[in-house]
């Protein structure tokens, strides 16, 4: 059997336009006992995926839990890519048995939804399996997840693959929405995200571009 290949990319691969992003908890008190990444860290990926999606127009879902009572705010960097999205509080532990977040997820309409938030093996394990179960497709981005532990975390990680949920990273999700450097009009603005959220890639593009005025726009 003959195979022909085409330029075109495959379709599990996600874009702007064909997934839903929800944000979940991302509070102070969730963080204080999330140990299997660092809070540093985990700060930075939530800003670079919330910076990303914001880039993108991508429609996001902002939660919390018990927001004044208990858990405390949205960290800032995720908000401030979001002015005015109002945060949709909750008082289960698995988002998608709160209806307000449901009634969103329906008026938006996407049939993928790719998770983040705090913990990993509770506010995101439920949402995932609950929106498989419902005929959802479903992506998770592991590095911008926490738990209270290592193994809570990877036990976690381990159940949504089984689940049949895509695990991806941070900034993996910031350069599938990109996927061609040649796309120029969200060039600048992507490489912006990079260079403040990236880390070491980050640190790479500045060195090219003041450097060398590069750009990974030409051949």
């Amino acid at each position: 059997m003959t195979i022909t290949a085409t330029a075109t990319p495959g379709a599990s691969l996600i874009s702007p336009t064909d997934h839903t992003l929800v944000m979940i908890d991302f509070q102070s008190q969730m963080a204080f006992a999330t140990k299997s990444i660092a809070t540093e860290l985990l700060r930075n990926n939530a800003a670079l995926i919330s910076h990303a999606a914001a880039v993108f127009d991508v429609p996001t879902i902002l939660t919390t839990v018990a927001v004044d009572s208990f858990s405390g705010p949205m960290f800032s960097e995720i908000t401030d890519a979001f002015p005015g999205e109002p945060l949709l509080d909750r008082t289960s532990m698995n988002t998608w048995e709160d209806a307000a977040v449901i009634d969103e997820v329906n008026r938006i309409g996407k049939t993928r939804i790719v998770f983040a938030g705090l913990w990993t093996g509770v506010c995101i394990v439920g949402p995932v399996a609950s929106a498989i179960d419902q005929g959802f497709e479903a992506y998770f981005i592991s590095d911008a997840c926490g738990d209270v532990s290592v193994e809570a975390h990877e036990r976690a990680v381990q159940r949504m693959i089984q689940l049949g949920a895509v695990p991806m990273t941070s900034v993996q999700y910031l350069l599938e929405l990109q996927r061609d450097w040649a796309r120029t009009e969200t060039y600048d603005a992507v490489t912006g995200v990079a260079r403040k959220y990236a880390g070491a890639y980050g640190l790479g593009i500045t060195y090219a571009k003041t450097m060398f005025g590069a750009s990974e726009g030409g051949h």
